[in-house]
């Protein structure tokens, strides 16, 4: 290796190589930290504050976004935001109920629910288009995990079971958004939101044939093959008056849907067509007198606001995993919809929102909300979108939500005791149809294979087997495929643009030139103990694919933002072998991260500096500068 390294010594060194010293621990470890945990730098806007007072001022706005928005509100903002409010309020009266009966809770939790959390989120979360509300998903989810026999068992102790769900789902979105650990809410990715969404509603829409059947002997499972098998097994109990109510229900919604779509400006009607489903239904089940017909209703609903539910709150060990399982499991695909949701719409009106703010705003709807008898709460895509729609500008319309709710619970609410349960199944499945996104799924198929089965196993995983179960096979082949990026990396052979000094993948580029004696070879991914092996065997059969003798190994860096020492050795390793073939080994751009380790770890001092390069470029003139050297010189 000596003898290498002086025989090497008279060829030009690399141009602009800085080999600086590394790096303290400390300085490392606070550069990883803020690029892990603050990968925006929220903080530096304010350091940068000339005094104190305003740097108080906008700390205070970064953690409580209202002191940012409110001092700049005016009465137009107020025009837009309180018709916003009023149209989600009439969207929320009706989905508050369905999807706590849903949940197989009593409806006017539902509407508590939409009461105290859209003023949390106004006053903590960052987006001014999210509206706050219950979930579908959720909502069946947390029916699944506590089950059946839990609630003909004891009714009250499931309602207090689902209000420490929300409190527990609360503390998880609190300190996920706390620590900056949002980087875990990157693990449901696009594709397996898409086929939970789209599976969920497959199995919600099957669960609402029981009240459009009018049938009260079903299963409380969510799989289609006992759903189908239930909905058939009770045909003695199917009404077809029942039927054609929810048929009627069904299609006036979904031409509304359809109106809102050739007509955007015409939203309002598409907002307003579930809350005209159940007043109604309402006033149809109150003049036929439709209990005595067999027509089911909600059922009695009582005036007056939230009453506090902390005292509630069960810890008992015997059913405390339950209840970590359901908070967390919700709260996860809770906020993961919701900042989603949130993020999609601050696009189209060019914002932008911060994640960690989102869960913590989350985070704190849910656990007041545990403590004032609400169920878990995010941002649903339906009244979003129609807040959108309505031309919000501010959170200031969840707070006009929260007021209309308030007047709702205080005076109203008595009258939606009457809402026909076939009515609230109507107006879910409307709801639900939308949520299946074909078109989605279908381009995930045409440009990526591995993503579309990632979709279609949380598809029909959810629909087959259970929501749990087909979110954890979709997370796990999401994982699996990470996996094989990091274990199995790109490596690709690059050649020379003609008429340029650009190097470009051959085969990406099949008119670029290779070089003689040269192979030159572009590492696309940190380099570890998980993909060392993988790296070493496909660099020497690189070599030993080649129809001519080589003389340069280029290995090309640039893509390679962190190496251990297991990943050194295996250069050296590989290095080595090279050597012992007469071929010498080239380092061209390393990382800074990277250069920083191979100088720590005496790597430059084994291999050379003189053969360390910041360009390609660089790297080919030196070593034909090399070869022309040894050419020239005689033979001893």
């Amino acid at each position: 290796m000596e003898s290498d390294r002086t025989s090497s010594s008279s060829s030009p060194k690399g141009q602009g190589v800085n080999f600086s010293a590394p790096r303290s621990f400390v300085v490392k470890l606070r550069s990883k930290c803020k690029e892990t945990f603050f990968p925006d730098d929220p903080f530096k806007p304010i350091s940068q504050e000339p005094n104190g007072l305003t740097k108080t001022k906008k700390t205070l706005e970064y953690f409580v976004p209202i002191f940012e928005w409110l001092p700049k509100y005016n009465l137009q903002k107020l025009w837009y935001d309180l018709l916003a409010g009023i149209t989600i309020t009439s969207l929320a009266v009706p989905q508050g109920i369905s999807y706590a009966n849903l949940a197989s809770i009593p409806p006017i939790i539902g509407l508590y629910s939409s009461f105290v959390p859209p003023f949390v989120y106004a006053v903590l979360g960052s987006s001014n288009t999210l509206a706050v509300g219950t979930v579908a998903a959720c909502s069946l989810l947390i029916s699944e995990t506590f089950g059946e026999d839990l609630l003909k068992k004891d009714p009250n102790l499931y309602l207090h079971l689902i209000f420490t769900s929300t409190f527990i789902t609360g503390v998880f979105q609190f300190a996920l958004g706390f620590f900056r650990l949002g980087i875990l809410v990157d693990f449901l990715s696009h594709s397996t939101i898409t086929g939970f969404m789209g599976g969920t509603a497959i199995i919600i829409l099957l669960q609402q044939l029981k009240g459009v059947f009018g049938i009260v002997h079903f299963t409380h499972k969510t799989d289609v093959v006992s759903v189908l098998h239930a909905l058939f097994t009770h045909r003695d109990e199917w009404k077809w008056q029942s039927a054609l109510a929810g048929l009627c229900f069904l299609i006036f919604l979904q031409s509304t849907r359809y109106i809102k779509k050739i007509k955007p400006k015409l939203f309002w009607v598409s907002a307003m067509g579930p809350m005209v489903v159940v007043l109604v239904g309402c006033l149809v089940a109150y003049l036929v007198k439709g209990t005595e017909h067999g027509i089911q209703t909600v059922g009695p609903l009582k005036k007056g606001l939230n009453p506090p539910s902390i005292q509630y709150l069960t810890f008992d060990a015997k059913y405390l995993p339950l209840v970590i399982k359901a908070g967390i499991v919700t709260g996860l695909i809770a906020m993961a919809e919701g900042i989603a949701i949130g993020r999609s719409f601050a696009v189209m009106k060019n914002e932008q929102t911060d994640g960690n703010k989102e869960m913590i705003a989350f985070g704190l709807m849910n656990i007041i909300g545990s403590f004032t008898s609400c169920y878990l709460t995010t941002g649903p895509f339906s009244k979003t979108a129609v807040n959108y729609n309505a031309g919000t500008k501010t959170p200031m319309s969840n707070v006009v939500m929260g007021l209309c709710m308030m007047l709702v619970l205080l005076f109203l609410a008595p009258l939606f005791s009457y809402t026909p349960l076939v009515g609230l199944s109507a107006i879910i499945m409307s709801a639900m149809l939308g949520l299946i996104d074909y078109e989605e799924m279908y381009h995930l198929f045409k440009v990526d294979k591995f993503d579309f089965l990632v979709c279609m196993s949380a598809f029909f995983g959810v629909s087959f087997l259970s929501m749990d179960y087909g979110l954890i096979i979709s997370v796990g082949l999401s994982v699996v495929r990470a996996l094989l990026y990091v274990a199995r990396p790109s490596t690709c052979k690059l050649g020379r643009i003609p008429n340029s000094a650009m190097f470009r993948d051959i085969e990406q580029y099949p008119g670029s030139e290779e070089m003689s004696g040269y192979v030159i070879l572009q590492l696309g991914s940190p380099i570890f103990f998980a993909n060392s092996t993988y790296v070493r065997e496909r660099i020497l059969r690189w070599i030993r694919d080649e129809p001519e003798d080589v003389e340069f190994l280029l290995l090309d860096l640039s893509g390679v933002s962190s190496i251990d020492m297991t990943g050194m050795e295996t250069l050296l390793e590989v290095r080595r072998i090279l050597v012992s073939k007469g071929i010498k080994m080239v380092i061209i751009n390393p990382r800074f991260e990277v250069l920083e380790k191979m100088m720590l770890s005496h790597f430059v001092e084994k291999i050379g500096r003189e053969y360390v390069f910041l360009s390609i470029d660089d790297a080919v003139q030196a070593c034909r500068f090399n070869l022309s050297t040894s050419k020239s010189e005689p033979c001893s």
